[in-house]
C-alpha cells in the first residue's frame, strides 16, 4: 500500500519536472547565451521596452543608443530582453503562432 503512494507521488514529481522545471531552465540557459554573445551593433530590446542599437560592451554593463537624437544609455546586461526590436503586437502574434503550431502537432 505504501509502495503505491510512494508510485503515485514519484509519477507526479516527475511529470512536474517535465512539465515546468525543465522548459523554464532551457529558456533561461538560452537568453543567457543570448545576452553573452551580443556584439556591437545587434539591435535589442529590454526588459522595460526600450529598444535601440548596441554600441559599446563593457563587462556587465551595455550602453545602447536610441532614436534618431541618439540618445546613449547604459544598462546592465541583465536588462537585455531580446535581440531586435520588439512591439507588443509582434511579441503576441509570436505567441499566437506557437499556441498554433502546437495546436497542427
Amino acid at each position: 500500500m505504501n509502495l503505491q503512494y510512494f508510485l503515485v507521488l514519484a509519477v507526479f514529481v516527475v511529470g512536474f519536472y517535465f512539465i515546468a522545471v525543465r522548459p523554464e531552465n532551457k529558456r533561461r540557459k538560452d537568453v543567457e547565451t543570448m545576452r553573452r554573445e551580443l556584439t556591437v551593433g545587434d539591435e535589442v530590446t529590454t526588459i522595460g521596452g526600450i529598444a535601440g542599437v548596441v554600441c559599446q560592451i563593457k563587462d556587465n554593463m551595455i550602453t545602447i543608443e536610441t532614436g534618431a537624437d541618439r540618445v546613449r544609455i547604459q544598462l546592465a546586461r541583465w536588462a537585455v530582453s531580446t535581440k531586435g526590436f520588439q512591439t507588443t503586437e509582434e511579441a503576441q502574434k509570436g505567441k499566437k503562432e506557437k499556441k498554433d503550431k502546437k495546436a497542427d502537432k
